[in-house]
């Protein structure tokens, strides 16, 4: 038997992908209700691909402002597995950590500007073309 510690975040009651508005909306039974971009799950993905596989070693997304989700496959009762029209489809996303993403948007979104800026590069640039900001683009 799971330890209640594991899965404190119950399923949510509703969870609908808006493909032409590009949010996955969900809410709970604690009357919790988000709209989370679906750039921001892909950017934020809990994969190893974008994290990393340690501290540091995140890769910084760009040019996912159009992503969409083709498709959404369930874990267990635990989480989905969204796949996404670029191709990116290892990111496991908990409804714990789908709660997250949906509570702390504005928080994610910042520090999210803020990294790009620290690449020297924009949410729009294509993937693989960050400069390092040594570019001398103004």
């Amino acid at each position: 038997m799971p330890s209640p510690t594991a899965t404190p975040v119950p399923a949510p009651e509703t969870l609908v992908v808006h493909s032409k508005s590009r949010v996955l909306e969900l809410a709970w039974p604690d009357g919790a209700h988000f709209r989370i971009p679906f750039e921001l799950m892909r950017v934020y993905s809990p994969s190893a691909e974008v994290k990393g596989h340690g501290p540091g070693q995140e890769v910084l997304q760009t040019g996912k402002r159009e992503v969409t989700i083709t498709g959404l496959e369930p874990v267990g009762n635990y989480a989905v597995q969204p796949a996404f029209s670029d191709g990116h489809n290892t990111g496991i996303f908990t409804w714990e950590y789908l709660y997250f993403l949906g509570s702390r948007q504005d928080e994610l979104w910042r520090d999210y500007e803020e990294r790009l800026v620290t690449a020297g590069t924009d949410r729009d640039a294509p993937m693989g073309q960050q400069t390092g900001g040594a570019c001398g683009h103004h």
